[in-house]
């Protein structure tokens, strides 16, 4: 059976509201950009790069960028795909912006209708051979569950190799380093659900 493919939606208009919110994000902490560098382990050049929009970060990148300003991936990206004038409670199919990691290929949509909810749903389809690592910060006061809609994906956590396929539904324990992997030949979708805890 095919997989159904996430609308295409120019990044480019993504990345000057990727860029504010980074930038509005660090000054709200207090963070001068070196500070940040050192807190996340980027470099300075590139965060300065990336608050000029001067470069697209990757999705592993930014989940580095996250944990010291103090945000999920997920709200990250709520803020950045917000506001909407006609948000509210309900989000149509086709009014969220999708976002491709330059690096892996992998491509994002928000489900969740309300930016900062209490609960984040973002569809993920992982092209084949593609893979993804992020640090034990990007999970930490967070809850996570991870459902795949179709194909087949390998979740390493903390060394912990799962094995799931389509209708499989993982809880992700404590804060940990977790890699996502698609080994097959056709891409991987599977939708992450995010709440604090």
């Amino acid at each position: 059976m095919p997989v159904a493919m996430l609308p295409i939606v120019a990044d480019d208009e993504l990345t000057p509201r990727l860029a504010e919110v980074l930038r509005s994000s660090r000054l709200s902490h207090g963070l001068s950009t070196a500070a940040l560098a050192e807190a996340s382990g980027v470099s300075r050049a590139s965060i300065v790069k990336l608050e000029r929009a001067e470069s697209q970060p990757s999705a592993a990148l930014l989940g580095r960028l996250c944990p010291p300003l103090g945000l999920t991936l997920s709200e990250l990206f709520a803020r950045v795909e917000r506001p909407r004038e006609d948000s509210g409670r309900l989000l149509r199919a086709g009014q969220a912006p999708v976002w491709t990691d330059p690096a892996s290929g992998y491509r994002r949509v928000s489900r969740s209708p309300l930016a900062g909810g209490p609960l984040q749903l973002t569809e993920i389809e992982l092209p084949p051979g593609a893979s993804i690592t992020y640090p034990a910060d990007a999970y930490r006061d967070i809850h996570q569950q991870v459902w795949v809609l179709a194909g087949d994906l390998e979740l390493v956590e903390d060394g912990r190799r799962h094995e799931l396929g389509a209708g499989d539904c993982l809880e992700l324990g404590p804060a940990a380093d977790c890699t996502f992997t698609n080994h097959r030949d056709r891409t991987t979708r599977y939708l992450v659900a995010v709440a604090r805890r």
